[in-house]
């Protein structure tokens, strides 16, 4: 799966007699509940392969031109390999097809009432993900790396500053009284 994909939504195009043979899931690599469902579809056997990649990055970027990267990283977009664009549950909904253990379960979830229930859950993770940016009810914040902050599995929440030089204008310390 390589290349630049031209990009086309499944809508109104007769999407279901299209062959999908790989998919590229985009996932938000700065929400950590998004980096655990990226390792969690990491772990899972595959019928469809997966290839997981951050939204917004530069690679994503190049190969698919015509997508609306900014939506990507507000809402889950997979995108088949003939360029079929999924986003919301109905992306959710195409990954768990892909999955072996879990292909049962994305038949249900596409029927009328299944796709109630998928759109639910996202969301309640996209409510979720805004309360994690804007601090949340539980008083947490987002953790960013560009403020510092990283994730380790085995060690946890590491904090380094970064550096900061207070500006200066002659160079030399102030005069004391």
């Amino acid at each position: 799966m390589t290349g630049t994909t031209t990009v086309t939504t499944t809508d109104g195009r007769g999407a279901a007699g299209v062959p999908v043979r790989g998919l590229t899931v985009l996932y938000d690599a700065e929400c950590g509940l998004c980096v655990h469902l990226r390792a969690w579809l990491a772990r899972q056997a595959q019928l469809v392969p997966l290839e997981l990649l951050p939204a917004g990055s530069a690679e994503v970027r190049a190969r698919f031109p015509g997508l609306d990267h900014a939506a990507t990283l507000d809402e889950v977009t997979v995108i088949g390999d003939s360029g079929q664009v999924y986003q919301g549950s109905r992306a959710w909904i195409v990954v768990l097809w892909a999955l072996r253990d879990h292909r049962r379960l994305a038949h249900r979830l596409a029927g009328p009432t299944g796709a109630k229930l998928a759109r639910g859950a996202v969301l309640a993770a996209a409510k979720w993900r805004e309360a994690q940016r804007r601090g949340g009810p539980w008083g947490g914040q987002v953790y960013r790396r560009a403020d510092g902050w990283s994730y380790h599995p085995r060690t946890g929440w590491t904090y380094s500053p970064p550096s900061y030089s207070p500006p200066s204008c002659s160079g030399t310390a102030p005069a004391s009284r």
